[in-house]
């Protein structure tokens, strides 16, 4: 018998984790040849969240938990738990029932059909209708500076082969972004569309800030085109500094006494240099930044307890 591992990260979710445990049960009670486990894992959850999954756990040995000693970020604790996996394949999706308990059969279906991973694509969603368009900018943009075929719309809701978590895990990667490593190295994959629902209960935990790091995280892994117009716009800027400097020295060689330009062209100048100076020095940091997260080779997550291991 087959087994299927669900895998759900949460983060204060207290009013979801059981009805979500119920509703995954009542899709495998329709799936009788497939065996499964539900595992949590816990990003220092500060409500009752815990105390939830500790009681999950003890009535149902087929439900595990893991409760991170401190909240490791939205990319480490998912990917971590996807290696913790114990099935034949995982299924990863969110504990706010934004993504939908019914595709589970739809994703094992296309895998018996042979495809290693199947994606969940929303075509709509029911979030916020100003971000949602600024996610679908975002995604059309990475999409296009990528060197590497980004997936729109993918959250990482979707369907993973053992042999592609086992990849994952040779990886050894401190910051994994899911979404990129799927679209970079992911074997015969099959998208199957979806309409996002708001979340049931309880308030998200992303904000501008996670959206920014999620966003600087592709963008400084994936593209190289930041590197580029910096190194560009540095080329053009440094000659055209050049232009102007010779130009000034001639007007002032063959008008000495005459010329003077003032200082409101220094001033412009400097300005608008050391902007964008600072602009891409920052864009530099950015990337920098990601290698130096790499190279300190820090583990994943670091683990407070397991339940029912």
């Amino acid at each position: 018998m087959k087994k299927i591992s669900i895998l759900v990260p949460c983060y204060n979710e207290e009013e979801n984790v059981e009805p979500l445990s119920a509703a995954v049960i009542e899709q495998f009670e329709k799936l009788e040849k497939y065996d499964y486990e539900i595992l949590f894992i816990d990003n220092c959850s500060n409500d009752k969240t815990q105390e939830k999954l500790e009681k999950l756990c003890e009535n149902n040995k087929k439900i595990k938990a893991i409760f991170n000693a401190k909240n490791f970020g939205q990319f480490n604790s998912p990917y971590y738990g996807l290696l913790q996996t114990t099935g034949d394949c995982a299924i990863s999706m969110c504990a706010d029932f934004q993504d939908p308990v019914d595709m589970i059969p739809k994703f094992i279906e296309e895998w018996e059909n042979g495809y290693k991973i199947v994606c969940g694509i929303k075509k709509s969603s029911k979030e916020n209708k100003i971000m949602y368009f600024l996610r679908s900018c975002y995604y059309r943009a990475i999409k296009k500076m990528s060197d590497v075929e980004q997936i729109e719309h993918f959250t990482g809701f979707g369907l993973y082969d053992r042999n592609f978590i086992e990849t994952l895990r040779s990886l050894d990667d401190p910051t994994p972004f899911l979404r990129g490593i799927v679209a970079e190295l992911g074997p015969k994959r099959k998208d199957v569309y979806y309409d996002q629902e708001k979340r049931r209960a309880g308030k998200t935990s992303n904000n501008w800030y996670s959206l920014y790091d999620a966003a600087m995280l592709s963008f400084t892994s994936y593209t190289k085109v930041g590197l580029r117009v910096a190194t560009i716009a540095g080329s053009i800027f440094s000659v055209l500094s050049l232009l102007v400097a010779f130009i000034y020295l001639i007007l002032k060689l063959l008008f000495w006494d005459n010329f003077s330009a003032g200082t409101a062209p220094i001033l412009i100048g400097v300005f608008l240099f050391g902007s964008v100076q600072l602009f891409f020095i920052g864009l530099l940091g950015e990337y920098i930044m990601n290698i130096n997260t790499r190279i300190m080779k820090r583990p994943l997550v670091v683990e407070e307890k397991r339940l029912n291991f």
